[in-house]
């Protein structure tokens, strides 16, 4: 079954648009009460978003139509929803955010059994189930859980020693989003002094201007404050990107690098590989290798790292935008474990960020983004598929070319990795250019 609705990371959008708006939301309540059994227990949280109060509202009339017991959570990362899925073994969680997004838009991903994200066929099954017509009608009355935002804090504490991070200096952006409260508690609970950005949610400053999409400031102020790092989560919390102290910021690949390069060498990297996806430079994956390990590329998206993970048993992953998962903390993106593994690291090397980073040469990597007006089959578009194959006899194992269209906007996304950065731009060049022919479009790009 193909999906109409759910991109990489669960259905988002506009608010107000055909499909963020509290009667489809209603729908999809009841197709995933339908799609889990009905009559289990759904568990439901949110991230800061003024919207989010009345998406929420309408997924449970959905839910509870089908005979779920709801349980509202309130605003809590989305790491925590999971968490709380597997302790109140629900048969369901919801989530409502659209994760690094500006506060205009807004979205529902969910979680089975255990805390797991679905897979694609259990998402084109929820489709599937979508009541016609009007959205179900029903009495709404949610259990309050207030303590789940406590219980993921004391277990987030006890993932280092206490006391670790005493004499820390540690400047945290919480992007105004689901993580302001719970992140600075367990830094702070752990002994670091802790300077704030972005921990004044008002229901609309989420994401803007703060946050693992913007790190700018963040840099500033570790400079200025001299932190000794600093960490940026997104919307909903599963995020995680640090700048060392000298304000230099690090992405996912590095971060993917250092965690996993450490657990190979103290031999807690289950089965010594690392599950990352084709996005993700080339120098990660000769990182390991030279070090003993081995890497296994996935589809973008970090359900499916996740899929790899499980099948494979492999404990770290995650994608190059900072979305990393350690399964010996949780089956899903969590931005504040991340965090913590990267402050571990410190710890036992006692080397700083900016030394650490060196472990990651990277490939040069060129990316661009072209808006298109329609998803045109890749198959279809000849040019672009005849310039890719050329690149790749080219590029000849000392480089990779990666098209794709985007998961969650009407963007198509290039990427060229080369020996050089002058090879990789003109190649994407030539790609953006085929592309634009083949689609129609004028010539400039995003």
């Amino acid at each position: 079954m193909t999906r109409r609705f759910f991109g990489t990371d669960g259905i988002r959008g506009p608010v107000g648009g055909p499909l963020i708006n509290p009667e489809f939301a209603a729908r999809l309540g009841a197709a995933a009460g339908k799609w889990s059994g009905g009559g289990g227990m759904a568990v439901i949280g949110r991230d800061t978003r003024a919207s989010g109060v009345a998406i929420e509202a309408a997924v449970a009339r959905g839910l509870t139509s089908v005979g779920m017991k709801v349980v509202s959570l309130g605003v809590l990362p989305t790491p925590a929803i999971a968490r709380a899925v597997r302790d109140r073994t629900a048969a369901l969680g919801v989530v409502i955010t659209a994760s690094h997004n500006p506060a205009s838009d807004n979205g529902v991903k969910f979680f089975g059994p255990g805390g797991t994200k679905l897979d694609d066929a259990a998402e084109a099954a929820i489709e599937a189930r979508l009541p016609a017509g009007p959205a179900p009608v029903a009495d709404v009355s949610m259990e309050r859980d207030e303590a789940a935002l406590h219980r993921y804090i004391d277990t987030m504490v006890d993932v280092l020693p206490p006391h670790a991070l005493a004499g820390w200096r540690i400047v945290l952006d919480a992007a105004n989003g689901a993580t302001a409260v719970s992140s600075p508690a367990v830094l702070r609970r752990l002994g670091a002094e802790v300077e704030l950005l972005g921990a004044s949610p008002d229901g609309v400053n989420i994401n803007d201007g703060v946050g693992s999409e913007h790190p700018e400031a963040l840099a500033a102020r570790v400079q200025a404050w001299r932190g000794r790092i600093g960490i940026a989560h997104d919307g909903d919390g599963d995020r995680c990107v640090v700048c060392d102290e000298s304000g230099g910021v690090l992405d996912g690949d590095e971060v993917l690098t250092i965690l996993g390069l450490h657990a190979l060498r103290t031999g807690r990297l289950v089965n010594r590989e690392l599950v990352i996806t084709v996005q993700s430079n080339l120098g990660v994956d000769e990182a390991l290798r030279s070090a003993g390990g081995t890497v296994f590329r996935t589809a973008v998206g970090d359900r499916y790292v996740l899929e790899r993970m499980r099948a494979s048993g492999a404990s770290l992953g995650g994608e190059s935008s900072g979305h990393v998962v350690c399964a010996d903390l949780a089956m899903t993106g969590d931005g504040l474990a991340t965090a913590l593994r990267m402050l571990a690291v410190m710890r036992d090397t006692g080397a700083p960020l900016s030394e650490l980073r060196k472990q990651l040469r990277r490939f040069p990597q060129v990316t661009r983004s072209v808006i298109v007006p329609e998803r045109r089959p890749l198959e279809a578009c000849l040019r672009l598929a005849n310039e890719m194959a050329a690149l790749e006899r080219e590029l000849a194992g000392a480089g990779r070319v990666l098209v794709r269209y985007s998961g969650t906007e009407p963007k198509l996304r290039l990427l060229v990795e080369a020996r050089d950065e002058v090879s990789a731009r003109h190649g994407v060049d030539r790609l953006e250019a085929a592309a634009r022919t083949d689609l129609s479009l004028p010539s400039g790009s995003e």
